[in-house]
C-alpha cells in the first residue's frame, strides 16, 4: 500500500505561479492538487488529454471553451482534451481542486 500525505508533497514550479502538488503520476493518469489563494487564477491553457476537476474546498469560476460557471466544493467538472480552459478564485477563501488527467499527457500544456 502506498499512502501520500498531500501536505508533504512539494509544490512544483508551473507557468501559473500557483500551489500545484503532483500526488500521482502513472502512464494511465496524473493527479494534481491545486490550491488557489484569493485573487489567484490559472492562465488560459489547452491540455492535450481529457481532464476532470473535483472541487475539494471553496468556490471558484471555471471557464471551459465558451462556457463559464461558478462551482463550489463537492462539484465535478469535465474538461475535454484540446479545449481552452482556466480557473479563477474571486472569493476571499482558499479554492482547492483535485485535477485528474487521463492518460498522463505526453505533450506539454499550451498557454494561450
Amino acid at each position: 500500500m502506498k499512502i501520500v500525505d498531500v501536505k508533504s508533497v512539494p509544490s512544483a514550479p508551473n507557468p501559473h505561479g500557483v500551489d500545484a502538488r503532483k500526488i500521482y503520476d502513472k502512464e494511465y493518469a496524473q493527479v494534481i492538487v491545486l490550491t488557489l489563494k484569493p485573487g489567484e487564477r490559472l492562465r488560459k491553457h489547452i491540455t492535450p488529454v481529457d481532464v476532470f476537476f473535483y472541487v475539494i474546498e471553496g468556490k471558484g469560476i471555471v471557464e471551459i471553451g465558451d462556457e463559464k460557471e461558478e462551482v463550489h466544493a463537492d462539484m465535478l467538472v469535465e474538461s475535454p482534451a484540446n479545449i481552452p480552459h482556466c480557473w479563477y478564485n474571486e472569493s476571499n477563501e482558499i479554492l482547492k481542486i483535485l485535477v485528474v488527467k487521463m492518460p498522463r499527457p505526453k505533450e506539454a500544456t499550451r498557454l494561450l
